[in-house]
């Protein structure tokens, strides 16, 4: 279970199926202050989240400079720098693990987050090129070149960071753009072995992005996009779909080789998606099971990487090693869902 930490809703892209971003002014454009952060976390740990799953806009500063003076206020000069102060305060003040998401990174922010991040990630979304057009959905939007995300999850790699990433489904991509974007995720799989998971998330039309007139993928487009993930993906890398974007079909999805439900939030909303609320756990569990499939709880770095000391920080080993069994999977008496 997680808690969803939106640290800033500022961001110098303007994503055509985006409605987690604004600008200063807008309702909602806003940045979380220290305290807030640590109200949130606690919170979620009272209720027995184990993450929390920092998100925000890309480099707001170089756009903004009221957020400029907002970091400046705070004692930073970028956003990343003030994220990684967050994470560290998160894990000072709270139990939760941070897994963070901040966009496109240099190996010198990467390695500065890797000391309080578990794991990290960054969606990959779209190998296409074609949608950096005028009118295409990565326009405006200097951070979707696929050349520099692929370059910040090679850099992943190199640094021994467990990192979830991902494509969107329905942004205008073919399906053999689809295809190029998995392959070429798993390229870097197999030269560095840190992809942890793999994320296939629908569009869907929300009132007020550029994109809502846009068709939404179908069901059978996510099917196949599922499947065919699965079989190019080497098998211990996990795939997961968003299960509040894709309500009504749980079990095609485990049949077309979902085995991940993404993390589920007792106290926060889904802010990237706010219309799609999260499904219950007890409902998740009675489609796992219905399937054949036994549901458990794992931490935000995958089991496949909790044991292994080149993918985890020497300072964050002793807190993962407390929650997890010989599995990895985060031990049942710690398991507080199963009482609910």
């Amino acid at each position: 279970m997680k808690v969803f930490v939106p640290l800033t809703t500022l961001c110098r892209d303007y994503c055509g199926y985006c409605t987690f971003r604004r600008d200063p002014g807008e309702p909602g454009g806003r940045t979380m202050t220290p305290a807030e952060v640590v109200a949130l976390v606690q919170a979620g740990g009272r209720l027995g989240a184990r993450e929390a799953l920092f998100s925000l806009g890309d480099k707001p500063e170089a756009r903004f400079p009221s957020h400029r003076e907002f970091l400046r206020r705070h004692g930073h000069r970028t956003t990343l720098g003030y994220l990684r102060e967050m994470c560290a305060l998160t894990l000072r003040e709270s139990p939760l693990l941070p897994h963070a998401n901040p966009g496109v990174m240099a190996e010198r922010d990467l390695a500065a987050l890797r000391e309080v991040n578990v794991s990290m990630g960054l969606m990959l979304e779209t190998i296409s090129e074609r949608l950096l057009r005028r009118g295409q959905a990565h326009w405006n939007a200097p951070d979707k070149v696929p050349a520099r995300r692929l370059r910040t999850v090679e850099l992943a790699g190199k640094l021994g960071i467990p990192f979830t990433t991902g494509i969107l489904v329905g942004i205008g991509e073919t399906a053999r753009e689809r295809v190029d974007a998995l392959v070429a995720i798993r390229d870097l799989h197999e030269r560095y072995g840190h992809i942890q998971e793999v994320i296939i998330q629908n569009f869907r039309v929300k009132p007020r992005i550029p994109m809502r007139l846009a068709p939404e993928p179908s069901p059978e487009d996510m099917l196949r996009a599922i499947a065919v993930a699965r079989l190019l993906l080497p098998s211990e890398v996990s795939l997961q779909a968003p299960p509040n974007l894709s309500p009504g079909v749980y079990p095609r999805l485990l049949a077309a080789g979902l085995n991940d439900w993404g993390g589920v939030s007792p106290l926060t909303l889904d802010h990237i998606n706010p219309e799609a609320p999260w499904p219950l756990i007890p409902e998740l569990r009675r489609a796992t099971e219905a399937a054949g499939f036994t549901l458990r709880e794992r931490l935000a770095i995958y089991p496949g990487f909790v044991t292994r000391a080149e993918f985890l920080h020497a300072s964050l080993r002793p807190r993962v090693a407390a929650l997890v069994d010989g599995t990895g999977l985060v031990k049942e008496s710690h398991e507080h869902w199963r009482h609910w």
